[in-house]
Formats: C-alpha cells, sequence, structure tokens
C-alpha cells in the first residue's frame, strides 16, 4: 500500500504525484516499465478520442478525455525526469516561451488586427526560430507522423506562399483527372502503381483544400456513410432470410443502391 492522501479533489500537482507512484517501485508493474516509444500509440489514441469528443459535442466525454490526454503529457515527462531529462517544469517554461515569443502583438509592440496577419506573423517567427530561409526547409519540418491527407495539405499551403498554387479549384480538378489517367496508364503497365495512386491521393487533397474543405473531415464522412449503408444491406439481407456472405456481389450490389437511396 502507498503513501497516498485521498482527496474530495485534486489538481496538477496531485496528477503529478500519482503518476511518479505508478512508475515508482511500489507502483504498477505496466507503468514502470514503458517508454516513450512503448507509448507513442497511446498519445496518438488520446488524442484522436480528444478529436472525436470534440466533433461529438460531448462536454463530459471531452472532459474525461482532455484528462487522458494530459495523463500522456504527464506519463512522458516522468519518464525523462526519471532518465535525468527534461521535467515537466521544463516543458511548461518552453511552452510560455513560445507563447510570449509568438504573439509579439500581445506580449510586444507589434500591431496585428485580423487573424490571418496573426497567422502570418506566427508563421515568420517560426521561421526565424527553426532558421528556416527556404520553403522546402518548412516542408521538410511538417510533421511526418501526421495523417498523411493532413501532411500533404500543410506541405500545399507552404507552396502556395511562394505562389506555386493553382488560382481556383477548377485546375485541380483538372490536375486530378490527369492523375488518374497516368494511375490507368500504370495498371496497364502493372508498374509505379503505388506511386501513380499516391499522387492521385494527392491531387484529391490539394481540390480539397481550394475547397476549403478538410480532406480528413471528407473521408471520415465517407466512411461513416460506408458503415451506415453497409448497416442497412446487413438488415436488407436479413429480410430476405440471407446473409450477405451468401449473396453473390451484383445481388449486394443491389442491396448497397437500395440503402443509399433511402438515406
Amino acid at each position: 500500500m502507498v503513501n497516498f492522501q485521498y482527496k474530495e479533489k485534486y489538481g496538477l500537482e496531485d496528477f503529478r504525484a500519482i503518476m511518479a507512484i505508478l512508475r515508482g517501485e511500489d507502483g504498477c508493474p505496466w507503468d514502470r516499465v514503458q517508454t516513450h516509444q512503448s507509448i507513442r500509440r497511446d498519445l496518438l489514441e488520446e488524442a484522436y478520442e480528444t478529436a472525436t469528443a470534440i466533433d461529438s459535442g460531448d462536454m463530459e466525454n471531452l472532459l474525461e478525455e482532455l484528462g487522458d490526454l494530459q495523463m500522456q503529457v504527464l506519463f512522458h515527462a516522468q519518464i525523462e525526469q526519471e532518465r535525468g531529462g527534461f521535467t515537466f517544469e521544463d516543458i511548461c517554461d518552453g511552452a510560455c516561451k513560445k507563447l510570449i515569443r509568438r504573439h509579439p502583438h500581445v506580449f510586444g509592440k507589434m500591431e496585428l488586427d485580423t487573424p490571418e496577419q496573426v497567422l502570418a506573423a506566427w508563421d515568420e517567427v517560426k521561421r526565424q526560430e527553426k532558421d528556416q530561409k527556404t520553403t522546402a526547409q518548412e516542408m521538410q519540418s511538417v510533421a511526418a507522423g501526421l495523417p498523411a491527407l493532413w501532411r500533404a495539405e500543410k506541405v500545399q499551403k507552404k507552396a502556395k506562399k511562394d505562389g506555386f498554387d493553382w488560382p481556383d479549384w477548377q485546375g485541380a480538378r483538372d490536375k486530378l483527372g490527369e492523375e488518374i489517367g497516368e494511375l490507368d496508364e500504370a495498371l496497364a503497365s502493372g508498374e509505379r502503381i503505388e506511386e501513380e495512386l499516391g499522387d492521385v491521393l494527392a491531387a484529391a487533397v490539394n481540390l480539397a483544400r481550394l475547397l476549403k474543405i478538410d480532406p480528413e473531415r471528407a473521408l471520415n464522412g465517407s466512411t461513416d456513410r460506408f458503415i451506415r449503408r453497409y448497416s442497412r444491406m446487413e438488415e436488407l439481407a436479413r429480410e430476405k432470410g440471407q446473409a450477405l456472405l451468401e449473396m453473390d456481389l451484383d445481388s449486394q450490389e443491389l442491396l448497397w443502391q437500395q440503402a443509399k437511396r433511402e438515406e
């Protein structure tokens, strides 16, 4: 039994103390053996679960998920502190200094009146901090761990600053058609299929960006519709006394089209 004071309400220091206890000698066997790498996926999953709570508008769930996300921050900080590296205080210090540097219109004398001006100033300060002298260097700094659609969108936005962009969505739509044609050629030859498919996806992201559509949201919406329609297909098949697995593709397609019409 560890020495711990139970309370009616806990705060940040209690949160940190609990994490230290869990990692301690008398703590949790699972928590003790974790590393930055072993809980990397947990951090990503908690971030996505937090985003899901935001999208659903469920504030009670958001409260819980933000706590889980904060736990991941404290977990990594505790691991690093034990290794003699940075501490949670170092994280807070760095974050505060970054916010001050990147808001010169609040903490300095710069005058910025619009959100667009603020974002431009933020990007410029970021470039100076990272000593980025070219747009290509900015592109290389976009996190490779981002979802691929978001990473493509962010890189394309970097190119736009140099004027390397379509004037409107029509040009991007034409480019998408061109890339699909090149994919067809790759499929016919059996060569460079993955490369050409990637170009099709990138072109689709570019079109979404110019249409001011979040490509991740668009694809998730499509997946949700697929699940909803598939669920209805299963219901329709059961009404016929069949299972989808027992039906041929043409029969399944008829159910799919019916499910689609019913929406």
